[in-house]
């Protein structure tokens, strides 16, 4: 290679610069991400230490920390965890699907939107967890009210997003495939469900949380296995250690559910984190 050509690949070839921005602001929204948490702990084993916490009602970290690895060491608490993944995620399945089937339909058919909207949104402010006792006279005290209940819950935040998502389609996409005679199925298929699926998804983030929150409370009914039901049992005994451990699990799984979602949001619409940079 010639001193000429040598010169002009030094010239052209891209410098080796540090880490750009973007990486110094993730590396930096991680490291906030992990010593924000770390100073609430330690603020709050400080002020328990001083007495300004009452370790009745508020038990000082590390004494949660002790109580927790006894609690694994006995293998109770991941067959608890279990149950209530179990019920978490039926219950979900159940109410997502008819969310995004309802939400397309009504999204697509203005007709079925006017007959059927006014009794969804009639139903939707109902406290959930207050019909659950009905729930429970219709399919009993076992699993199967457990589901029904967060189905329910489910649904509605589901239904809500992919009839927003539906909606906000251009209307120019409608057009054209009403043009090239489009099926129904072609429809949904080909603009229907695309255009809708980062409103999709965002009900189901929503709902996946939605479905935590009313099967620890479900459980504190007719079940003697689960997260709820332990919380539940660790009040009545005061056993406030305890219970500390299974909420922090509880919030381990509502991060899990939620880290879980976005991944697959990344796989299935790659697009949408492209735009989010």
């Amino acid at each position: 290679m010639t001193v000429q050509a040598r010169t002009l690949v030094r010239i052209t070839a891209p410098r080796q610069t540090g880490p750009t921005l973007l990486d110094r602001v993730r590396r930096s929204s991680l490291l906030m991400a992990i010593l924000a948490p770390l100073a609430i702990l330690i603020v709050w084993e400080g002020l328990t230490k001083v007495g300004l916490l009452d370790q009745r009602f508020f038990p000082a970290p590390s004494s949660i920390i002790v109580s927790m690895f006894d609690l694994v060491e006995s293998g109770r608490i991941f067959i608890d965890a279990a149950w209530t993944i179990g019920r978490m995620l039926v219950g979900f399945v159940l109410g997502a699907v008819p969310g995004i089937v309802f939400g397309i339909l009504l999204g697509l058919s203005p007709t079925v939107r006017a007959f059927l909207q006014p009794i969804i949104a009639a139903l939707y402010p109902v406290p959930k967890i207050a019909l659950f006792p009905l729930i429970m006279m219709i399919f009993g005290i076992g699993e199967a009210s457990k589901w029904a209940i967060v189905a329910i819950a489910v649904f509605f935040q589901v239904f809500y997003s992919t009839l927003a998502g539906v909606v906000n389609i251009d209307r120019i996409y409608l057009d054209v495939a009403s043009n090239f005679k489009a099926t129904r199925w072609q429809l949904c298929r080909t603009i229907a469900i695309p255009g809708a699926l980062p409103f999709i998804f965002t009900g189901c983030q929503l709902g996946i949380g939605m479905a935590l929150v009313i099967v620890v409370i479900a459980e504190n009914f007719g079940t003697q296995v689960g997260l709820g039901y332990l919380i539940w049992q660790s009040w009545q005994v005061f056993e406030v250690r305890d219970m500390f451990v299974y909420l922090l699990m509880v919030s381990l799984l509502g991060y899990g559910s939620q880290m879980a979602i976005l991944r697959l949001q990344r796989a299935v619409i790659p697009w949408k984190k492209d735009e989010a940079g």
